[in-house]
């Protein structure tokens, strides 16, 4: 099968992963020529920035709120949007990103279309399957939903992994790692004048994430304080979420309040890396690491935690280093090997851009689901 597609893509909207993911992989696919459907409670805000597509196409999702109804049903929302632009745009299938709602949403759009065949890829992205997914009330409908999918992929190995273990599966999960636009996050291109947030001496520490509880912004800023005893230094948070109280309790009780900036949500977030000179990111665990590859494609060395996707970005010794989960003083150490040496840092700046280039290029990765689309349209394995 050869030509255009049109293509439905459910997603997030908001700062997570697998939102960011499901926009740019849209975009690459619309940069291809496909039509692209984004289907959202809101617009994914990554598709509010850079270049503008004329075959790229949103559709709210909008909920029904009536008093006899304990919760507003998004997920059947979202399946009845599916539906009827399936029928519209005659799509030639949907790619749900995220199991909760959207694979399970996706799977009964495509019952009710019957005898339609309307094809549905699912991409799990690390939490529908360790959190949301594995919880009681949603445990069968997901299995349910990956099992009748008719491609489902991961973003990791460890997450294949912790998908069979979860599930006990019978469906083949195939392994297609996330990307990034290495034309947009590259060494030393920024927009933001450094001198805003240091001075020259000064080494700036960057953490980019949604703040929640797995993201252990409070080891974030325990590290940095280490740091900042050792030697001048500001630390850049940009994202916002549950632990933003907690994390600025922190900073107040640690005394590095001062030099310290919650930035809140950015969306030009290439600017930020482009000034940093380290990167950290010490999750509890992780199902790829956007972020963190972000950071490499900039040049920016990253000090993380091992045992998770995390591990299949960042190359330990090489574009940075990995500790132990909650290990803060070996962050630390970590952190400061690489700050105060400038060949050791140029070097790994170096190797995550080569890192990133090579082995994560957007075009590379649609490639990927663009066979794996076309293998379940023509009815083959992907």
């Amino acid at each position: 099968m050869s030509g255009i597609l049109r293509i439905g893509i459910a997603c997030f909207a908001g700062y997570g992963g697998s939102g960011v993911v499901a926009t740019e992989l849209g975009r690459e696919l619309a940069r291809a020529g496909h039509k692209i459907h984004f289907i959202s409670g809101q617009v994914p805000f990554r598709l509010l920035q850079g270049e503008f597509f004329e075959n790229i196409y949103y559709h709210e999702v909008e909920t029904l709120t009536y008093d006899a109804l304990p919760a507003q049903f998004y997920g059947l929302a979202m399946s009845s949007k599916m539906t009827q632009i399936a029928i519209d745009e005659d799509l030639d299938l949907i790619h749900a990103h995220y199991a909760v709602p959207h694979a399970i949403s996706g799977i009964l759009a495509k019952q009710v279309l019957m005898p339609k065949d309307l094809r549905v890829v699912t991409t799990l992205h690390g939490t529908d399957i360790t959190l949301v997914g594995r919880a009681p009330s949603f445990f069968p409908l997901t299995k349910w939903a990956i099992e009748h999918s008719d491609a489902v992929t991961t973003v990791s190995k460890w997450l294949r992994t912790e998908t069979d273990r979860e599930f006990g599966l019978t469906k083949p999960i195939q392994v297609i790692y996330n990307f990034v636009d290495t034309n947009r996050f590259t060494p030393g291109h920024s927009r933001c004048h450094r001198e805003h947030f240091a001075r020259p001496e000064e080494k700036i520490v960057l953490h980019v994430s949604n703040f929640r509880p797995v993201k252990r912004l409070h080891d974030v800023i325990a590290v940095f304080s280490i740091i900042a005893r050792k030697m001048p230094a500001k630390l850049i948070l940009i994202g916002d979420g549950p632990e933003r109280e907690r994390a600025l309790e922190l900073a107040r009780s640690l005394d590095v309040m001062n030099r310290t900036y919650f930035l809140g949500r950015q969306t030009n977030i290439e600017n930020y890396y482009a000034i940093a000179d380290l990167f950290l990111f010490p999750s509890e665990y992780e199902s790829f690491g956007v972020a963190a590859l972000e950071a490499l494609s900039s040049g920016v060395p990253v000090v993380a935690t091992r045992g998770s996707g995390l591990s299949e970005v960042v190359e330990d010794g090489v574009t940075g280093f990995l500790a132990p989960v909650g290990d803060v003083e070996g962050l630390a150490r970590s952190a400061m090997t690489i700050l105060n040496d400038h060949e050791l840092s140029a070097v790994m700046s170096e190797a995550g851009r080569r890192r990133a280039t090579c082995c994560f290029r957007a075009e590379t990765i649609r490639d990927h689901y663009l066979a794996v689309y076309r293998a379940v349209l023509e009815g083959r394995k992907p």
